[in-house]
This record gives structure tokens, sequence and C-alpha cells, in this order.
């Protein structure tokens, strides 16, 4: 089907290389959309420990596979954007702001003359912060002078956020991956201690490559063989405007699949760990909160 097509080029792993699972029956859709939310937060809890020698986080436990419970935090109102490539395609993407012509970015210099998907001579920061309907580039000078962190939390934050980018990258390359880029967002709690929250480089706020095809294909000015969500997000764009447009089309039930099966396989390469398929013989709701009051959580 034509609709199914990757847009520009980019190359879609409709079948992951060694996928973990080759026997794995074919699922229900319903199915695949219980297995994202529960991989996700299965893949952020993983990264919450592997992380916690540099930040703590607010992750106090699992008490399901779809529930992570948190300390409650006041929220820093600022995206740390971590980027180690010269990539992207939404209209924050640091590509986008370059092949139009900026040179300086969130307060990033970069060079003339250098090509999508190029790797960054030093990873950088590109933060954001929320408007109404989207996010807004804004630079750390911005940040501190529009009281949306004082200097001394931002200095903290953005090199917390840098150490924790480049563990994420050194861990990624032991497994053949390269982790391109990511977003973090950090709080505080009530004692005043720093914690990053939300969740750390899972396929749905990072965007990973497969590390021994990366030089090969951009020498021949190829897209780079990902596992994460970019050919979904190249496809909505081919239909529409998705940050401006009131209703969006429905992906097809096979790019659904498609997304579900890459987010198992890089949960199961990154983990070591075999994903569990959910089991629907009870209702994911029923089970729920059956976990939490078992957790004495309601």
């Amino acid at each position: 089907m034509d609709s199914l097509k990757p847009a520009c080029g980019s190359a879609v792993l409709s079948d992951p290389p060694n996928p973990p699972n080759p026997d794995s029956p074919i699922l229900p859709i319903h199915t695949h959309l219980v297995a994202m939310n529960e991989v996700l937060n299965q893949t952020a809890a993983w990264w919450f420990s592997a992380t916690s020698h540099i930040v703590p986080s607010a992750l106090l436990t699992l008490p399901d596979p779809n529930v992570a419970v948190m300390k409650k935090c006041r929220v820093f109102p600022v995206e740390f954007v971590c980027r180690g490539f010269m990539t992207g395609s939404t209209d924050t993407s640091l590509w986008t702001h370059y092949k139009a012509g900026a040179r300086q970015y969130c307060g990033n210099s970069f060079p003339d003359g250098m090509r999508k998907n190029d790797r960054l001579v030093a990873n950088v920061i590109t933060p954001t912060t929320k408007a109404e309907d989207h996010d807004v580039p804004i630079s750390p000078k911005e940040i501190v002078e529009q009281g949306l962190m004082t200097q001394e939390e931002w200095d903290t934050v953005s090199a917390a956020a840098l150490r924790i980018f480049q563990f994420g990258q050194e861990e990624a390359a032991r497994r053949g991956l390269l982790l391109v880029d990511t977003k973090y967002e950090f709080g505080k709690d009530a004692d005043g201690t720093i914690r990053i929250i939300d969740e750390v480089h899972t396929p749905d706020s990072s965007r990973y490559w497969l590390a021994d095809t990366y030089a090969a294909r951009h020498a021949a000015g190829l897209e780079p063989e990902n596992i994460d969500k970019e050919f979904l997000r190249l496809w909505f764009r081919q239909r529409c405007d998705p940050y401006k447009d009131a209703v969006l089309p429905e992906a097809p039930a096979e790019l659904v699949c498609e997304l579900s099966k890459r987010y198992v396989y890089l949960y199961e390469r990154i983990t070591g760990q075999p994903f569990q398929v959910p089991d629907l013989a009870t209702p994911v709701n029923e089970r729920i909160v059956a976990n939490l009051r078992k957790a004495g959580l309601c």
C-alpha cells in the first residue's frame, strides 16, 4: 500500500535485525497499544535506575506494568533537548532551523557546510518551553531572564542533562545503537532536591539509529536506519500539520503495529530482558486497579 511507505526516503525497519521473538504470534491492534504503554513505562524505569548515579529520579515504584508512581515535584517549565547530530523534521528541530540559514540556535553556534545527519562536534542542549499548543525554542539566557529557572538551577540541571545524555550514548553504543537526540524534564521536590521526571531515553522521546550502517548510509546520502517513531511522525507530516490541525488522520493499523514492534525491540536490545506480552484475559483497567489496591495506593 502506498500510504504505508515511509516519507522522503526514511529508512523504515519493517523487520528489525535479529528480532528477539521471531516466533511471536501476530497480535491484535489493542494488544499492540497496551504493549506500547507498558514497554514505555518499563523502559523509562530501567533508565531511571541506570542513571541514578548522575541524578535521582522522581520514580518511587511500579505497582503495575502500566503505572509509575512518582514523587511530587515542582516542574521546571523547560524541556532539555539534548542533541548529538544535525537532524530532525519538526519545527523545533536543529536541522529545520539550520537548513533555513540559522547558525545560532538556542545559545549554540554551528559552522557552515553541515549536512543533515552529520554528527555534531560536541553534544548540545537546545531547550524549549511550552506555549499554548507547541514547543518554543529558547536560549539559556532567556530562561534565566524570564524567571523560568535561576542561573544556579540552569547550571546544575543542564550539566546533569548532558551527563545523562552522554551516558545514554555510551550504553547505546555498547548495543550497536546511536542515541541521536532526546529530551528530559526535571523538577524539585519538597526538600529542594532536583530530580529527573517523566521518562528517560524511551523511543517516545529519543531518536535511535543503527550504528553499523550509519557511516555508509550517510556517505551515500541515505537516511540512517532507525528504531524510533520518526517514520510515523513523517507519515503524519505528509498528511497534516500535527501542531495546528484540530483533527488528525488515523494512522493505519499496520503502522501502529510497526511502532509497537520497534518499541519492544528497543526495550529488549537496551535492557537485555525479554518483554512480556500483556495478557488481556483481564481488562487492563481492572488489572491496574487491582494492583494499585494490592500496593495500598487506592
